[in-house]
């Protein structure tokens, strides 16, 4: 039998009447546990409140698809407590040192309600922090998932500009060696002033860009005419600049005038450098494509998370939405067309930023995964009264009529285990409600809409 000082150096008991006490210790069982040894199994019964007298326990399992690690020490409460609605354990519980516990059977529940009220009390406190510690592990879970399918896909979309930047770098060192050799062969020959001028002529006219684009089977014959025409004029090794030429859209009958005024080695010296020139030309500008491309991600990364402003703002909502197609894009591009409807005067909407953008990013990712990666994104806003609308709508499979009902539930999902947590559209309700606003789904195959009513800024 154990003391009630013992009871009492719970926190949980501290300060209760001592024939309270009794009464709870005289319905208790205690048990004495050696490290490793199991209390509570998967799928058994939640039939006992337990009070951790000595040692330390710990509670692990799969939850959600994800580990948890719940450690217990002397003074917890744990178990199945009043008003809990479990009934078989999702989880293993074991000593982890020597340990004593109490087992308080919750058959007695409804008893101890009514003979122990500040106790229950108490309980419901508890019950309340487990079930805020759960779900903020949870919802961890969840943003550091959601981070890293973002930062993944990001890392791509950086990686593809980086990539070629470097490629057009490489091949932008290997061009200027051209046009230093050719520029010195040059330099090697008596030119006229009307020489010179033909060249230069002729350089400027490589360096206009082409006003049409050229599709393979053009490019591979007008390669093929020019040459043909270097190799009448004794240039039988150009076949690489023959092709750099095709794809600039050359036509031969532009490099006649050259060979007619130079002969064949100033001819070609002044070919090979307006060529290099040509391609220096283009590799900048891929350079600055590139570098540009990296540019607006790093924006719309610093947009998406809100980074240096202050996190409650007047926020464009069609800008949110745009910066969050942005980081999504790699999700996108491979079959997804984004269809936008947008009213022209802006609406705004006083918010955190940031937690908007997380609700647009639960509900287009979940809408490109109901699609397969394949299909028609709607994206509309517009003003009902003092709301803004936001809807976006899938042409997916839709949602089944006996799913619909739970999509708000917190942990409920229909993918796999380790394809979700089942918080996504539970946090985007959250996230709704925090910004006073509202939110709908309709669905049927061929057209799922989220709604999302949110009140416009003060002054809109």
């Amino acid at each position: 039998m154990i003391e009630k000082s013992e009871l009492l150096s719970v926190p949980t008991f501290q300060g209760l009447p001592d024939d309270q006490l009794d009464w709870f210790i005289s319905h208790c069982q205690e048990v004495r546990l050696k490290p490793g040894d199991v209390y509570l199994r998967p799928g058994g019964p939640t039939d006992s409140m337990i009070v951790v007298l000595e040692g330390q326990l710990q509670v692990r399992g799969e939850l959600a698809g994800e580990t948890v690690v719940l450690p217990f020490e002397a003074g917890a409460v744990t178990g199945v407590l009043p008003f809990s609605r479990m009934k078989k354990s999702l989880l293993t519980g074991r000593a982890v040192t020597d340990a004593r516990i109490l087992r308080f059977p919750s058959a007695k529940f409804p008893e101890m309600i009514q003979k122990m009220p500040e106790l229950t009390q108490r309980l419901v406190g508890v019950m309340s922090d487990r079930i805020r510690e759960v779900t903020r592990l949870e919802q961890q879970r969840d943003r550091l998932a959601a981070l890293g399918k973002l930062s993944a896909g990001l890392a791509h979309e950086l990686n593809n500009p980086a990539s070629a930047a470097t490629r057009a770098t490489s091949l932008l060192r290997e061009a200027l060696h051209r046009i230093k050799d050719a520029a010195q062969a040059l330099g090697r020959h008596d030119l006229t002033p009307a020489q010179r001028s033909e060249i230069e002529k002729l350089e400027a006219s490589f360096l206009k860009p082409s006003e049409t684009a050229l599709d393979t089977l053009a490019i591979s014959d007008l390669e093929d005419q020019i040459d043909s025409l270097l190799r009448s004029h004794g240039q039988s090794d150009l076949w690489q600049l023959a092709a750099d030429l095709a794809r600039r859209g050359i036509k031969p009958e532009v490099l006649e005038s050259l060979f007619s005024t130079l002969d064949a080695d100033v001819a070609r010296a002044a070919l090979v450098r307006i060529a290099a020139s040509a391609e220096i030309a283009n590799l900048l500008i891929e350079i600055e494509s590139s570098t540009s491309r990296i540019s607006d991600l790093v924006r719309a990364i610093k947009e998406y998370t809100y980074m240096d402003q202050t996190p409650l703002q007047n926020v464009d909502i069609v800008k949110s939405l745009e910066t969050t197609l942005t980081i999504l894009n790699h999700k996108l591009k491979h079959g997804v067309v984004v269809r936008r409807d947008y009213p022209r005067v802006p609406l705004l909407v006083n918010s955190f930023g940031s937690e908007l953008n997380q609700v647009w990013t639960n509900i287009i990712d979940n809408a490109i995964d109901a699609m397969h990666g394949e299909g028609e994104l709607r994206v509309r806003t517009y003003r009902d009264d003092d709301c803004v609308v936001v809807e976006i709508a899938d042409n997916g499979p839709g949602i089944p009529p006996d799913v619909l009902p739970h999509i708000f539930e917190p942990f409920f999902t229909t993918k796999g285990v380790g394809e979700g947590t089942g918080l996504g559209l539970d946090t985007v309700q959250r996230l709704v409600k925090k910004h006073r606003g509202d939110i709908q789904v309709s669905s049927k195959p061929g057209d799922t809409r989220f709604q999302v009513w949110l009140p416009l800024a003060d002054g809109l």
